[in-house]
């Protein structure tokens, strides 16, 4: 056991020191880009001209940046994948699916169903929620400033949003897993063991809450965070989990073989980065898999399902 620590701790310094390396060189690198083209000038102007034509009015700009830039994005990209998902065109998308065979085409009547319980996680879950955390953004009394945050304090939030929500929803995921609670709580979730992008918000309310939306929540609130950056975090956290879960290992788009493998086998990759899960022993069973090699960014046009095959299944 002290071995399997001592090696956990020594594989996390070197990813957490190369990391850091990255992005401090990524930080330099973007924020010297962003300063020559004088993007920051552009985005400071459209926040002030949206912000005199809102007239100041901090509550319908909150609920505009946090509820339906984020939604729209959902659904914008989400709408693209359920085109996909009941036609089975284009096939330049179905033919990156990761479990073949599986919602080809998806069931409609489940479709609908996911579709119901996601719209109303959003209008009687999500929406409320929004509520407290505008007073605790209020309090900070920065969120609606007339001054846009650095495009270097914005990454720093980000990787601190990160940190924060990998943590959460790592430990309230495994929760959920309990048998108590899943029976009759996360059970809901796992109805798809070949999930589609939009049922990555398809749960049971209570798990919308604890799981999926204050962990994503959290993190803006403690660092007092601009509505700029809530607005595009909600926005990135909600298409990313739609990668997550959306069934196609794309080009050029985050791999979703981690979180894709958990609804195939229910107890294993809990989290979202995979950290958390490295350190557990949680990934034990899919780092042992052909999944584990296909987990990675595409940078060609060959699905991975062709050039990392499962291999030929015993005959019995």
């Amino acid at each position: 056991q002290g071995k399997k620590l001592s090696d956990a701790l020594r594989i996390s310094a070197y990813v957490f020191s190369t990391g850091l390396l990255m992005f401090t060189a990524l930080v330099n690198s973007v924020s010297w880009f962003m300063q020559n083209i004088s993007l920051g000038n552009f985005w400071q102007t459209a926040w002030l001209e949206f912000y005199d034509y809102m007239e100041g009015d901090e509550w319908t700009i909150f609920l505009t940046g946090a509820a339906l830039v984020p939604a729209l994005a959902f659904w914008g990209f989400n709408g693209i994948l359920l085109v996909a998902d009941i036609t089975g065109k284009p096939a330049f998308i179905t033919r990156y699916r990761i479990q073949l065979g599986k919602n080809d085409p998806v069931d409609k009547k489940k479709l609908w169903k996911a579709i119901y319980t996601v719209l109303g996680n959003q209008f009687f879950v999500s929406f409320p929620m929004l509520v407290p955390m505008f007073y605790i953004m209020k309090w900070w009394d920065n969120t609606y400033s007339k001054e846009l945050p650095t495009f270097q304090w914005f990454l720093v939030e980000l990787s601190i949003f990160t940190v924060v929500e990998e943590i959460l929803f790592y430990y309230t995921h495994r929760l959920g897993h309990h048998p108590v609670l899943y029976k009759h709580i996360h059970k809901k979730h796992h109805e798809w063991t070949a999930p589609i992008g939009v049922v990555s918000i398809y749960a049971h309310p209570i798990e919308h809450i604890v799981s999926n939306t204050l962990p994503v929540m959290t993190g803006p609130m403690i660092m007092g965070s601009h509505i700029v950056s809530i607005s595009a975090w909600f926005s990135l956290a909600l298409v990313t989990t739609s990668i997550s879960h959306c069934g196609y290992h794309l080009p050029l788009l985050p791999s979703p073989e981690f979180h894709d493998f958990h609804h195939l086998k229910f107890n294993q990759c809990y989290g979202v980065l995979g950290v958390l899960d490295f350190l557990h022993g949680t990934d034990r069973m899919f780092r042992q898999t052909k999944a584990f090699e296909r987990h990675k960014v595409l940078l060609s046009l060959t699905p991975l399902s062709q050039s990392i095959p499962e291999p030929p299944k015993k005959e019995e």
